[in-house]
């Protein structure tokens, strides 16, 4: 009874492990934010270029649609030294970045930003599939939740310290802040304590190993309906972050405001992470997801009234609402899915997931202009209820739905 009663972070931070990993993506996380800030920053003091400073974000972005390819990456060996050497591969890059200093070598940086996506997608996956190996599975919805909370805690924090650092050293010296977290988030993966059997070898041609993860991921009935969820979610939500500026022209305010409504979101986003374990618990993965949905899409729709406390109160909403799917996908993810596929599943999910919202900023940064915002946002709200509808039907309903659809689909 004590367990159950005890506060998660409380829970976290008694496993040895959990806490070590959670240090890890702090210390990784911190860098990385910085490092996104600066980058643009970079490059556009460099060639007054807002296309090219935005191509930073893409280089970045890039790899995640080869997430089913290099997932298998996760799975072809031992996770934990293969998290150490990524880290220290990205701390010994990140190194040549203290040469550019001209328009001339920006090809470098992009060229380590596309890298550095790359690992970023292997990395991701290899943690998933250890921590599912590391952490107690009681323990998987209150660490995922907490690593949302310091994933966003340091969205708040890394940037400002990176203009900062910027405004003092250049991106150099942001790029050696960035290098020395990494070179940190190793030693503290060296310390795990992680007993892990060698891989058998890979069988079948790595298209194949690649498609296993994305079976996976369609056969099975509690997962295929959280990641299709979650790729609806992040499609609206993309959406509704290329609606941002047309919301603060509505309020009468400057676009530095955005930056207001920005923080009020992360802060929600802290706030759930530290909430989400407990509420899987109570709730299970497919109700808190669909919760999280339309307390978004009551948000999104929300943001139509002009009202400063109305938008500040959504924008608090939205980063309550949005994580809640992305972590009840991931926990199910690493509950579900055998552990010699969990790299391969984990990046797949994370493709089928986050590609959507790449799209949806680039879909809405055309709409805005086109159709008034708060239509825009009214039929957004409405698609987030429908996507939130199928999850709060039963997992033995779903599962019978499934094995219907699945045995009774046409060829074409």
């Amino acid at each position: 009874m004590t367990t159950k009663t005890t506060w998660p972070l409380v829970r976290v931070l008694r496993d040895r492990d959990a806490g070590l990993y959670l240090s890890g993506v702090l210390v990784s996380g911190f860098g990385t934010s910085a490092l996104w800030l600066a980058s643009g920053v970079w490059v556009k003091d460099l060639t007054g270029s807002d296309g090219l400073a935005a191509l930073c974000m893409l280089a970045m972005w890039l790899p995640t649609l080869a997430g089913p390819l290099l997932g298998t990456l996760a799975d072809r060996g031992r996770r934990k030294p293969l998290l150490i050497g990524v880290n220290l591969l990205l701390g010994a890059l990140l190194l040549t970045l203290v040469s550019v200093d001209a328009p001339g070598d920006l090809w470098l940086l992009y060229a380590v930003l596309f890298v550095y996506g790359a690992a970023g997608v292997v990395h991701d996956a290899a943690e998933s599939a250890l921590v599912a190996t590391a952490v107690e599975p009681s323990l998987l919805g209150d660490f995922n939740g907490l690593r949302m909370t310091a994933t966003e805690g340091m969205k708040l924090l890394a940037p400002l310290a990176g203009a900062g650092l910027y405004a003092a050293h250049g991106g150099a010296g942001v790029a050696l802040l960035d290098a020395a977290t990494f070179v940190l988030a190793a030693g503290l993966y060296a310390l795990l304590r992680v007993r892990e059997e060698k891989p058998a070898p890979p069988t079948g041609s790595r298209r194949r190993r690649s498609a296993e993860g994305v079976r996976h991921l369609w056969a099975h009935p509690v997962l295929r309906p959280l990641v299709l969820a979650g790729g609806v979610t992040m499609l609206c939500a993309g959406l509704n972050g290329a609606m941002v500026y047309a919301v603060v022209d509505g309020l009468g305010r400057s676009p530095a405001y955005t930056g207001v409504l920005y923080a009020v979101q992360g802060a929600g986003s802290v706030a759930v992470g530290v909430l989400s374990g407990p509420a899987l618990r109570h709730l299970g993965a497919r109700r808190f997801a669909a919760s999280g949905i339309a307390l978004l899409a009551l948000a999104v729709a929300l943001r139509a009234v002009p009202s400063d406390p109305v938008a500040l109160v959504c924008s608090a909403a939205i980063g309550m609402g949005l994580p809640a799917v992305l972590i009840a996908t991931l926990t199910s993810v690493q509950r579900e899915t055998p552990g010699a596929l969990l790299g391969r599943v984990t990046a797949t999910a994370h493709t089928l997931v986050f590609t959507p919202n790449v799209v949806g900023l680039a879909a809405g940064a055309a709409l805005v202009e086109l159709v008034d915002h708060r239509l825009v946002l009214v039929a957004l709200g409405v698609a987030l209820l429908v996507t939130a509808a199928p999850l709060c039907q039963s997992p033995a309903r779903a599962e019978r739905t499934v094995s219907r659809s699945s045995s009774d689909a046409s060829p074409a």
